[in-house]
């Protein structure tokens, strides 16, 4: 183990050398071919290896018509190939845009009218979605040269799918292009680190964390998909020194029997860093006391990366709730609702200006961004004390947030709301142990309605959301929900059923 505890800092730009990020895995690869370079479900992947299958799937990219400029749409599951199509379309020049390969229909066929992909990469769940894809299969083709195509850079590194406030998809665009400098680390990560990433590569922070990784020449470990255990199995047997985990990981780790948990060699493990939902005082004091102070960091971010906070559990210990300072490149402002900065002290809505301007970071494809001004937000409530420290009120008042991924109620209600018999719905998230909070549906039904057959509804909407998005509980009342200009108070409501639901 190192000396020296880490820290999340950030590259230092006056010894930056950003390179194309599609031309990394060859430049290790030249390095050290034989070093491991990417591991799942037990097979690892050499630089030399990873890198010939990423140039092969390129050229397959490009025979189906994949050129500069495009979305490259990846619906697959966890495994190598979707990293390896991720730096296949960043060696065109075009945008990898990872999509949850478990979308209905519907959901998938709006996110992909809104990118306009050159190319959907999927599998049996996207056959089963009805749209037009290639299979991941097809473009690892052995014929095809695995040397390295002449570099070109991506006007967007990534496009990431979303579920929008309105009910409708969003497509969250970054601005940053594919470069980086394969020897300027940051994040805690350091050269030659083997990285534990079990989380979900659809969404955007193990994605954007794994990328940078193998760009950086970290050996990266993902997971299939999270199991509690397995995570820890992985980080003890491939050595892990840093670690990607959401609270809802932490929750189901932490609870696993104390013969389970504590036998894991963890020795290996330097950096914890946890991401999306805020994590709970108690559980956040166990991780610390397991690992020791050091080892937990904290970042409270977007996907469109307008600004960001961090804290170590050192700090953390002396600021117990708070989800960090202003790492730099932004500046940060808590607005009242009169637009105007509250006293230090004071909750209102948590608003960035990224070093180059409003829209600097990242654009919609089918949403509005919220912003007073040049100031943007992700929609969260705050207050900042007089030492800088961020605490969260409330992660997005309306938004769920349920084992780390985001839930916009509006989109859960829309599906609701055409199941017959229900006149309106709300859906709120209702404080749970394991996920943080669970997702809760409200039903206005007429009074002389049939009683609700919520077998049928689950099976209704199934059709409709992804299996996370889907109510976990349901309430049927017969009281309006919304006023006449359809406004509703989701607050209150919640509220109200904290500790009864």
């Amino acid at each position: 183990m190192h000396t020296a505890p880490r820290t999340l800092s950030s590259p230092n730009p006056a010894t930056s050398n950003p390179r194309p990020l599609g031309g990394l895995l060859d430049v290790h690869a030249a390095r050290d071919p034989d070093r491991p370079a990417l591991t799942c479900d037990g097979v690892t992947l050499t630089r030399a290896q990873l890198a010939a299958r990423a140039n092969r799937r390129a050229r397959a990219l490009q025979g189906a018509g994949v050129v500069e400029g495009d979305f490259v749409a990846i619906a697959l599951p966890n495994g190598a190939a979707f990293l390896e199509l991720s730096f296949a379309a960043w060696i065109l020049g075009a945008t990898p845009a990872p999509v949850s390969y478990r979308l209905p229909a519907p959901e998938l066929t709006a996110i992909l009218d809104l990118m306009q992909p050159r190319v959907v990469i999927g599998g049996e769940a996207t056959r089963a979605a009805g749209v037009p894809f290639i299979d991941e299969a097809t473009t690892l083709d052995e014929s095809l040269s695995p040397d390295p195509l002449p570099e070109m850079v991506a006007k967007h590194v990534k496009a990431i799918a979303s579920g929008g406030s309105t009910g409708r998809p969003k497509v969250i665009v970054d601005h940053a292009t594919s470069v980086l400098d394969p020897d300027n680390l940051s994040l805690g990560m350091r050269p030659g680190d083997t990285v534990v990433i079990p989380g979900p590569l659809y969404h955007a922070a193990p994605f954007g964390l794994a990328y940078m990784a193998l760009g950086w020449g970290c050996h990266v470990v993902i997971a299939k998909r999270f199991d509690p255990a397995e995570t820890l199995a992985l980080i003890e047997k491939y050595r892990g020194n840093w670690a990607y985990l959401v609270p809802t990981m932490m929750h189901r780790i932490w609870r696993l029997p104390d013969e389970v948990r504590l036998a894991a060699d963890l020795s290996s493990l330097e950096m914890v860093c946890h991401i999306a939902a805020a994590c709970p005082v108690w559980l956040k004091e166990k991780w610390i006391e397991w690992l020791g102070p050091d080892a937990v960091w904290e970042v409270y971010s977007g996907t469109e990366a307008m600004g960001a906070t961090y804290i170590g559990g050192r700090e953390w210990l002396t600021h117990k709730g708070s989800v960090g300072r202003l790492l730099p490149g932004s500046e940060i402002r808590i607005l009242g609702e009169d637009g105007q900065p509250v006293a230090p002290g004071e909750v209102g809505e948590v608003f960035f200006l990224p070093a180059g301007g409003r829209g600097a970071t990242y654009h919609y494809l089918g949403a509005e961004p919220r912003a007073r001004g040049e100031w943007e937000t992700f929609g969260d409530l705050g207050r900042i004390d007089e030492d800088g420290y961020l605490y969260l009120a409330d992660r997005r008042t309306d938004l769920v947030i349920s084992g780390g991924a985001n839930i916009y109620p509006a989109e859960v209600e829309a599906a609701v709301d055409a199941y017959p018999g229900v006149l309106s719905s709300v859906v709120v998230g209702l404080p749970d142990e394991d996920l943080g909070q669970k997702v809760h549906a409200i039903l206005e039904m007429a009074a002389d309605a049939a009683p609700l057959d919520v077998e049928a509804l689950r099976a209704f909407l199934a059709a409709r959301i992804v299996a996370y998005k889907l109510p976990r509980s349901f309430e049927v009342t017969t009281e309006r929900l919304r006023d006449d200009a359809g406004k509703v108070r989701r607050s209150a409501l919640r509220d109200a059923r904290v500790g009864v639901a």
